[in-house]
């Protein structure tokens, strides 16, 4: 209900004339940076992480077909950064955790459309004998692509905030871009915060890492949307399955409407 109506809004403001819609928008834009976890058929709708692959081809159709401008997150953080025009109609695709099915699934899907992203990875977890997650070969591969970016989701699963250990906390955030690095061979330059949680010392840390730029989820109205350390990010559903769901999410006001329902 409050998407419609933020939706209605913003139609409204912008038939009432340029100068009002205009200043709202540049207030209320978010750069889509969309967040994905599993592109799998099965556990769809008991697990809002799982987007089916029928959706997922569907959604990068309509980000071609349509002319989005999918940059990287190394584009998008440099032009937030620089504080620079944002081209019409640009997002960005991450993947966090590394599951396997974004290699067997997600990325050919992304080669037939020529399409860019960014995938993030707990290193503790890469290669594990459920045979779930993504291996070293199969990063490295997606990676020579010039496709896929890889990031650090830092060693393990748990959220940062839960660790009390100064030592631990930078093993996660430190050890985990080193440990990539030296297995991959290139430098890793962003960092996604397990569940999307962090505070002002986990985001320093980050920063005296070298990463540079952080996603989170949805860290709220106390963050400006400049924050290239806390850069807020949309989760894709199976809901959007509906097109007309996922062009909202991808409208660059979504956020705008999530953060006033929350209030």
């Amino acid at each position: 209900m409050f998407r419609r109506k933020g939706l209605i809004l913003i139609f409204v403001l912008a038939a009432s004339g340029a100068p009002v819609f205009f200043n709202f928008a540049r207030r209320a834009y978010v750069v889509p940076i969309l967040m994905y976890h599993s592109v799998d058929s099965g556990g769809v709708r008991e697990n809002r992480l799982v987007v089916s692959p029928g959706t997922f081809e569907r959604q990068m159709r309509f980000l071609k077909e349509r002319r989005y401008n999918v940059v990287t997150l190394e584009e998008l953080s440099a032009l937030i950064a620089a504080k620079s025009r944002i081209p019409d109609k640009t997002v960005a695709i991450t993947f966090d955790d590394g599951y396997r099915d974004n290699f067997t699934r997600a990325f050919p899907v992304l080669k037939k459309y020529g399409l860019k992203a960014t995938v993030f990875i707990i290193v503790d977890e890469v290669g594990r004998p459920q045979a779930d997650r993504l291996d070293w070969q199969d990063l490295k591969q997606m990676q020579s692509s010039g496709l896929v970016t890889i990031g650090s989701h830092a060693m393990g699963p748990e959220p940062l905030t839960k660790i009390s250990s100064g030592e631990e906390l930078r093993r996660q955030i430190f050890g985990a871009k080193k440990a990539l690095e030296e297995k991959l061979g290139v430098p890793v330059e962003f960092f996604a915060y397990p569940e999307g949680r962090f505070d002002a010392h986990i985001r320093q840390l980050v920063r005296d890492a070298g990463y540079g730029a952080a996603v989170a989820t949805s860290p709220g109205r106390e963050y400006p949307n400049d924050d290239i350390y806390a850069l807020k990010r949309i989760r894709i559903s199976e809901s959007a399955k509906n097109l007309f769901v996922f062009w909202v999410e991808t409208s660059g006001f979504y956020t705008f409407m999530k953060e006033r329902r929350r209030k």
